[in-house]
């Protein structure tokens, strides 16, 4: 396989999603849960396998562990063919895992049930010729990404980075936050998008998206503001929709794409995600 352009390095992870009525009230009590799943999960995983369906060849960077749910993510992610490399760190104990409480409304509580002991290492030979060679890197929130950052920024990479939920605030955020020129972000965590968008463009960022859920995407550049509506779905499941968002806007800016574009790009792959019970319908 010939060396890709684009690296994604952070979590992949076996997950349990568990579909509820409604999210449970804070007080002891018993729910029955509509149905369960158990899949291949991890929003690094997530962005791999949809630059790979988009026809963008990829490289996943991750770290798991020595036990059964290692063999299930890597498994999953080996059968999606050769548009897809993976580079796993295998570390002693176990491998990430969530246990994910879903509505039909889009509402989801992760609760973190195990983390690899160790991250992927910018002393891994092959991890180090990817991110020589690479030309756009994701560092994705977590260990890996923290360890791979100042090797993927020696690189000379155009570095992307996904804060999720940031409120502005965080100190776990801020090294990916002042580190990538595209910055991704959703809503959740703030009251004032528009300011905290203005405030990564001021810290050095020179795209700053942010996903706004069924209202769609904006994005800031020092062009000025661009948006777009969300796609039309028939929703199956939430799980995964940033991250094809993301890969979306990757794979279409990878081909020279204005920023208008790369956002209507990101809402119809989000569109792949919301259609599949897992992060990708690779995986269905």
């Amino acid at each position: 396989m010939s060396t890709p352009r684009t690296v994604v390095v952070g979590p992949a992870s076996w997950n349990t999603l568990v579909r509820l009525d409604e999210l449970p009230a804070p007080r002891p009590h018993t729910v029955f849960a509509r149905d369960a799943v158990r899949t291949l999960g991890g929003t690094s995983a997530g962005k791999a396998l949809h630059l790979a369906d988009l026809g963008a060849p990829v490289t996943l960077v991750t770290a798991v562990g020595d036990d059964p749910e290692a063999e299930r993510v890597l498994r999953a992610l080996g059968n999606v063919g050769a548009g897809l490399e993976v580079l796993a760190h295998r570390a002693p104990g176990p491998t990430e895992q969530h246990l994910n409480l879903m509505t039909d409304d889009g509402e989801r509580v992760s609760i973190y049930l195990a983390v690899p002991s160790e991250p992927a290492r910018p002393d891994d030979e092959r991890v180090a010729a990817r991110l020589a060679g690479a030309r756009h890197v994701v560092l994705d929130l977590g260990a890996s990404g923290l360890e791979l950052l100042e090797a993927a920024r020696a690189g000379g990479a155009e570095l992307w980075t996904d804060l999720h939920d940031y409120d502005g605030v965080s100190e776990f955020h801020r090294p990916f936050a002042d580190a990538c020129s595209h910055v991704f972000l959703n809503d959740d965590g703030t009251d004032d998008h528009p300011a905290l968008m203005r405030a990564l463009l001021d810290r050095g960022a020179t795209t700053v998206v942010c996903t706004l859920g069924a209202k769609g995407a904006v994005a800031l550049t020092r062009d000025g503001w661009a948006e777009c509506a969300a796609e039309p779905a028939d929703v199956v499941d939430t799980n995964g929709a940033g991250d094809a968002f993301f890969a979306g806007f990757l794979a279409a800016h990878l081909t020279g794409a204005g920023t208008g574009e790369c956002l209507r790009a990101g809402a119809r792959q989000a569109v792949r995600a919301l259609g599949s019970p897992h992060l990708s319908p690779l995986l269905d």
